[in-house]
């Protein structure tokens, strides 16, 4: 493959860091947006600081590219509180114009732009408003619901029709990895909410409710699923599930999780992780003086995560619940069939959030 040029849009993000390590250490000379500039472990980045809700700062900044060839837009906008968000009109348009104010001025600046990567989610399948079919399908008509995913994927298909560009979306499902102060990553959430409990000698038990079935990412996974597509003939203008490949419920992951961040599992213990874990800030501090972690505030570790930790662990819920699951048949036939256990991911995050410090 000739030299390429990415630009990797939410760069701090769980997916956009590791989509960024990956490419990088693949030797693609990759400029890194964000907000805040990100840590790289794989190879030298870019970095432009750029809030794409500012239309003329993202102009500036994404104005200025002449060789990008390729896209990874993981940049995400979400309310306080997460959930209540994803059925808000303004929050959809808002994702929306984010995508346009990175694409508009690259495509004007870069001739040599040629594919773009988006990401959804389950959410496509309507998972945040009612049961869906198993496993959910690609090829499946539009869940009829209003979503920012429809708005954007519609505007990308358009635009790169008429510009040469081929795209692909990939939609995973629940991503675990390398960041904090993010809208969706539970690692923090669950190495915080453990070594709350041992500082307390509270319980660490399942805060959730009923049992669901469901599938992870490792969002490494997923960036080699990324690298796959930037280049592969199967790929394009193509719509992707994609998992770890294997199920998991909550109940029966918890005690790996418990050895690999040296608390006892206990019997459940129903809490809400968005009530639980801001109460008990004063401890987080405590722990981070302690055992000398990165001086990093609970709210700063935190960002959504734990309102996104009540959802995914069902809190509050009682009875038999459907499981949700997707198919990734499309993805492997198409050529990329990487896979990992989950609870191998598990305790390799929770292992180097503790060896760089962000875990005791």
């Amino acid at each position: 493959m000739a030299r390429a040029t990415v630009l990797v849009a939410g760069a701090t993000g769980v997916v956009g860091h590791a989509a960024m390590e990956e490419l990088a250490a693949r030797g693609w000379d990759v400029v890194a947006l964000s907000r805040r500039r990100p840590e790289c472990t794989t190879g030298e980045v870019r970095h432009l600081a750029v809030d794409l809700r500012d239309g003329a700062a993202a102009a500036a900044a994404v104005g200025g590219l002449r060789d990008v060839t390729h896209v990874v837009y993981a940049a995400l906008f979400e309310k306080p509180g997460l959930v209540g968000g994803w059925y808000e009109r303004d929050q959809m348009e808002t994702n929306l114009v984010m995508l346009r104010h990175c694409l508009e001025p690259l495509a004007r600046a870069s001739p040599s732009l040629r594919h773009v990567s988006l990401l959804q989610g389950t959410k496509a399948y309507g998972v945040h408003h009612h049961a869906i079919a198993v496993p959910a399908r690609e090829r499946w008509p539009r869940d009829p619901h209003e979503n920012f995913y429809w708005l954007q994927e519609d505007w990308l298909r358009a635009t790169a029709a008429a510009a040469g560009w081929t795209w692909t979306v990939f939609r995973p499902q629940i991503v675990f990895g390398w960041s904090w102060g993010t809208a969706m990553n539970l690692v923090p959430v669950i190495g915080a909410y453990a070594a709350i409990c041992r500082e307390e000698g509270l319980p660490f038990g399942f805060p959730g409710g009923a049992d669901v079935v469901l599938e992870a990412v490792d969002a490494r996974l997923l960036a080699r699923a990324l690298a796959w597509a930037a280049e592969a003939p199967a790929a394009a203008n193509q719509i992707f599930n994609v998992t770890n490949g294997d199920v998991f419920v909550w109940r029966n992951v918890w005690p790996a999780i418990a050895a690999a961040l040296d608390v006892e599992a206990a019997s459940d213990t129903p809490r809400s992780m968005a009530t639980f874990l801001p109460g008990h800030a004063a401890t987080w501090d405590r722990i981070v003086g302690r055992h000398g972690l990165r001086p990093i505030r609970l709210p700063e570790l935190l960002g959504e995560s734990h309102h996104y930790a009540d959802f995914c662990f069902a809190h509050g819920a009682t009875g038999a619940l459907p499981p949700a699951l997707v198919s990734t048949i499309k993805l492997r036939q198409a050529g990329f069939g990487d896979c990992i256990d989950t609870e191998d991911m598990l305790r390799d995050w929770f292992r180097l959030f503790r060896q760089r410090r962000i875990l005791p």
